[in-house]
């Protein structure tokens, strides 16, 4: 059974201030540990070959904090358009942009300055001249319509409020039979409406996550066809600071839909 989903009622300005704080953090002092896992070890947890990963900037690794694999529910191909929602330090981006090759292009869209300053910084590193690192936030993404052959995203779509609104930009921006594929989290026991509206759960990925039913009912609303879900994974026990996220049974997780054409 598919359940509606309303909007949090929380001061957005104020949680995406604290979410910006929370990654700020992530980018300039991996090694402090967080209530997720970060870095190489959690490439190794998600599937990323590590042949891939090896091709990376270390500074790009160790700033690496996920939650699924985007690249495990399809290829890239070269030539490909590629929007990554949520970049971070670039991890997903310069892999994404080493696949399309230099006839393809990234966009990496994010709203926390110290995260974009390591994503342009990874690609400079690497020689890639078809990264663009654009700042914005999901739910008015700075893309024209109809112009992004595949949206990306990491560990993202739940530190936002309105899924819907967010999935609806993803849908805006893709062309007609374009796909994403995301790694967000789900939880397997409904999350209280109040909890939802509380801003301070947030920063536990636990508020701003949903169940699978719930996304079915956004993804449905949007009108995306052709939903896979991927593997699930643990990102959060056993994490240097692990938090309650336990207690809704929370899971990584990758899946992908199409834009009909």
């Amino acid at each position: 059974m598919t359940q509606q989903v309303i909007a949090a009622n929380v001061d957005r300005d104020r949680l995406r201030r604290g979410i910006s704080e929370k990654y700020t953090e992530v980018a300039q002092e991996p090694e402090k540990g967080f209530h997720f896992h970060t870095g190489r070890p959690l490439s190794v947890m998600l599937g990323y070959p590590a042949a891939d990963v090896d091709r990376l900037p270390q500074a790009t690794v160790d700033s690496f904090a996920g939650t699924g694999n985007p690249f495990s529910m399809g290829d890239l191909k070269p030539g490909e358009t590629v929007a990554d929602l949520g970049c971070g330090a670039g991890f997903d981006t310069l892999q994404a942009a080493l696949r399309v090759g230099p006839t393809g292009r990234v966009i990496a869209i994010d709203m926390t300055p110290a995260m974009r300053e390591k994503a342009a910084a990874g690609a400079a590193a690497l020689g890639l001249k078809n990264v663009d690192v654009r700042a914005g936030f999901l739910e008015d993404l700075p893309v024209p319509d109809a112009s992004v052959d595949v949206v990306i995203s990491n560990g993202v779509l739940n530190l936002t409020p309105d899924k819907e609104a967010v999935m609806r930009e993803v849908f805006r921006v893709l062309k007609p039979g374009g796909r994403f594929q995301v790694g967000d989290i789900i939880v397997h026991l409904d999350v209280p409406q109040e909890a939802k509206d509380d801003v301070e759960l947030w920063s536990n990925c636990i508020a701003g996550a949903l169940t699978q039913s719930e996304w079915k009912w956004v993804l449905d609303q949007v009108g995306f066809t052709g939903v896979r879900w991927g593997q699930q994974t643990d990102v959060y026990s056993g994490s240097k600071h692990e938090s309650d996220a336990a207690e809704f049974d929370t899971r990584g997780v990758s899946f992908t839909g199409m834009k009909p054409a």
